[in-house]
């Protein structure tokens, strides 16, 4: 249990590190764009091969690791994003803007390789190395889970300071040597405990066969969406258009209100998702319970988009009252989509084996970087067509698909679902 103990520190830690910095990276990449001119939409591409990637990186990235082993992708993910930023330092202001559109697209579809393999790799490790006591991995994948949004929602409000303090270049070429550094260090502490591989893995058996995996993985992709259409494109430039006045000056201040709400919104959604075992009370609870809550939970969603969408229809222009209501409204939202996600995270590694844990959860994933995608794709075009309504109604519609999702998952027999050691 100790050796465990250590192994999932590292891996946490590691986790951490990436995050903070993939954290900053997006708030990086939106601002400054949004700054040139760029289009909703022209934004929005910016992330899509950061998206695409992350379908790719988790369909085969389960695959990689049962054949070469959790360390080794994970490595591979903190080495990938160490060079991805030192890629986006490179970027020349001369450029054409679809040649910086197409940089940018590859450099954050390297991103996403990397981001996707780091989190494959820290999760299936949490199914091998939690305690197998009742609530045990829900507290372990919870406190991953919750610790690595909270990290995250800092990387955003770093993400925006320091770009309006030092500039892009410097930005992403100082979070690149303190990753590198992390890196090192992580390689030359990581203990043993975690899987090496077996050489015997195919392809294959990613795809999987349980009802349940499938039903959940498909409540993700719109769960996700939900979150990613006005989380992305629209509420960022909604409030930067009602926040700065154009200057220098007023561009600063509206970053770091932007970054700041970005983060805020970030690290209470990883908060709640932390204490999500208790407030659910998870270990009084088997699985069919959770289940069951994780059925109603997602149908709690679906009010708030909706009414805030019809909110900001109807007022016709911007004002102080509608912003503090639109903050609020969205803080909450994070709340109850924190426990959705949670829930989410503790089921899938309940429904999967400890023999093709990486292979389930990279399909789960690959999921949920689908749910991104199509989130992100929306967010630029719903606001570019309907504003900051359209991404919030769309946002309820996606709620609803997911909700339909959840509702087809079944509790089977307790002995399937009892974690194995790996």
């Amino acid at each position: 249990m100790e050796r465990a103990g250590a192994a999932y520190v590292a891996v946490t830690a590691a986790y951490w590190a990436f995050m903070l910095t993939d954290g900053a990276l997006r708030m990086l990449v939106l601002l400054h764009f949004h700054t040139l001119g760029f289009s909703p939409v022209q934004l929005a591409y910016l992330f899509v091969l950061y998206e695409v990637a992350g379908v790719v990186t988790n369909l085969s990235a389960g695959w990689i690791a049962a054949r070469f082993g959790l360390t080794s992708t994970l490595y591979a993910g903190l080495a990938l994003q160490v060079a991805a930023l030192v890629a986006l330092a490179q970027l020349d202001p001369s450029w054409t803007v679809a040649a910086s559109v197409v940089f940018v697209m590859a450099v954050q579809g390297a991103s996403g390789v990397a981001k996707d393999l780091a989190k494959m790799s820290a999760k299936s490790a949490v199914k091998l190395l939690a305690p197998a006591e009742q609530g045990g991995l829900f507290r372990w994948v919870a406190l991953l889970t919750g610790s690595k949004n909270a990290v995250k929602g800092f990387g955003f409000l770093i993400g925006a300071v320091l770009l309006g303090l030092v500039g892009l270049k410097t930005a992403v070429l100082g979070m690149a040597a303190i990753l590198a550094l992390i890196l090192v260090a992580i390689v030359a502490k990581m203990p043993g405990g975690l899987p090496v591989g077996r050489k015997d893995a195919k392809f294959r058996e990613v795809f999987s066969k349980n009802a349940n995996v499938n039903w959940l993985s498909f409540a993700r992709v719109f769960l996700f969406a939900a979150r990613d259409v006005w989380f992305v494109v629209g509420i960022p430039i909604y409030f930067y258009a009602v926040l700065s006045d154009g200057s220098e000056a007023g561009n600063r201040a509206a970053f770091f209100t932007i970054g700041s709400f970005m983060a805020l919104w970030i690290i209470l959604y990883g908060a709640v998702q932390a204490a999500a075992p208790r407030l659910l009370k998870a270990r009084a609870r088997d699985e069919a319970e959770i289940i069951k809550s994780a059925r109603h939970w997602g149908a709690s969603l679906i009010a708030i988009p909706a009414l805030l969408a019809a909110l900001v229809y109807v007022t016709p222009e911007p004002a102080g009252w509608l912003t503090l209501t639109i903050i609020a409204g969205l803080l909450v939202f994070g709340g109850l989509f924190a426990i959705n996600s949670a829930l989410h995270s503790y089921l899938i590694l309940a429904f999967s084996s400890g023999e093709r844990v990486t292979m389930d959860v990279g399909f789960y994933y690959m999921a949920n970087a689908a749910g991104r995608l199509l989130g992100t794709v929306l967010s630029g075009l719903s606001y570019q067509i309907g504003g900051l309504p359209l991404c919030l109604g769309t946002a309820a519609l996606l709620l609803i698909l997911s909700t339909l999702g959840a509702a087809r998952l079944q509790h089977v027999a307790p002995t399937s679902l009892t974690p194995e050691r790996g």
